[in-house]
Formats: structure tokens, C-alpha cells, sequence
């Protein structure tokens, strides 16, 4: 089963990135013609304007992909990159409806539209689609022949004070680090459990 689910993420990544590639790809020519602002074909002006959007959807690319493999680790980018990101999609969007808007056509806004917002919906959901597809397939992945991934136990509360109780001797200082020590508990539980440590000793 885990085999058919890593079919489809895969599947599902690159029609993502191929509907991104087209849309950026039918983006260019309105960039184009955006910056060569009416220019003679093949003038120098009118050569140079077609390094504009190359330019811009590089960056973008660049970015979403990065961000699919940080993802995957569960890094988060910062604030820059975010900005960069959305900097990049806003640019790409402008440079495409502003001949249109300037027409006062609402059948070239929808149509010179379209394409970048699709690029920017898929921007966003590439990543959390992997993502969420990489964890269906380890979901998935059996334990053994025939056999579904048996469901991971969970440590309660009471089972990890009863282990920083059975490690604890006359001699130690309670505190939240040693009780992350002696049981593996997270940070926030072992502030609850040394204080718990505590009652028992000023009870005893």
C-alpha cells in the first residue's frame, strides 16, 4: 500500500510543479510585453525585457523549492524568505493585469489573472501537499508481511512520575532537567513533574 501512496505523491509533485512551470511559462510573454512598453521587435529594449520575468520566476522557484525540502524536516524558513516568496508572486501578478487594467477590460483581467493565481495557490499547497503525502506513506508502511503499523504507545503523566519516582534518591536535587533525564519526557512536562517531586517530598 505504501508503494501506491509514494506513486501518487509523486505524481501529485510533479503535476504540481509542471502546472507551475506553465503558468510561469505563460506569464512571460505578458511580462514582456509589460516591460518593453511598446519598443520596436528586436531592439535592444525589446530584447531585454524578456531577462524580466526569467529573472523573477527563478527567485520564486528557487524558494518553493527549498521550502518543500525544509519541509520535510520540519524547518521553518524565516520572515525573509516568506517576503521574498510573496514579493515575487505580487511582482509576477502586477506585471500581468496592469496593460489590462489600463484597458478597463474585464475579460483580459480574468484571463491575464488566472495563470498567476494558479501559481500562487500551488505555491502554497506543493509544499503541504508533499508534506502530507510523505506522512500517509509512513503511516502506511507496514511493520512486517502483512502486517498494519501497530499504534505507538503513550506515556501518561502518571506513568512518567511514577519512573522520576523509582530514579530518585535522598541525594538528588529535583529539577525540570533531571526529570527530562531520568524519563525522556518533553520540556513542558517535566516542570509539572519536578513539581509534583516536590509535594511528595514535603509531604514525606
Amino acid at each position: 500500500m505504501s508503494e501506491s501512496v509514494e506513486r501518487v505523491a509523486v505524481q501529485v509533485d510533479r503535476l504540481c510543479w509542471t502546472g507551475i512551470l506553465l503558468g510561469l511559462a505563460f506569464t512571460m510573454t505578458n511580462v514582456q510585453q509589460f516591460a518593453a512598453a511598446g519598443a520596436a521587435v528586436w531592439s535592444l529594449a525589446w530584447s531585454a525585457a524578456w531577462l524580466l520575468d526569467p529573472m523573477v520566476s527563478l527567485v520564486l522557484l528557487a524558494i518553493l523549492r527549498a521550502e518543500q525540502v525544509t519541509a520535510r524536516y520540519g524547518v521553518r524558513m524565516g520572515g525573509w524568505v516568506r517576503g521574498a516568496k510573496w514579493f515575487t508572486l505580487a511582482a509576477t501578478y502586477v506585471m500581468n493585469t496592469w496593460g489590462a487594467f489600463m484597458d478597463g477590460s474585464a475579460a483580459l483581467v480574468v484571463l491575464h489573472s488566472v495563470p498567476p493565481l494558479v501559481v500562487f495557490v500551488a505555491a502554497e499547497a506543493v509544499t503541504e501537499l508533499r508534506d502530507k503525502l510523505g506522512a500517509a506513506v509512513a503511516n502506511a508502511a507496514p511493520t512486517g508481511p502483512n502486517e498494519p503499523t501497530p499504534p505507538v504507545p503513550r506515556t501518561s503523566f502518571a506513568d512518567y512520575l511514577e519512573a522520576a519516582r523509582a530514579a530518585r534518591t535522598p541525594d538528588v536535587v529535583v529539577t525540570p532537567a533531571w526529570v527530562r533525564q531520568v524519563t525522556g519526557c518533553s520540556r513542558g512536562l517535566s516542570s509539572r513533574l519536578a513539581a509534583a517531586l516536590d509535594e511528595d517530598g514535603g509531604r514525606s
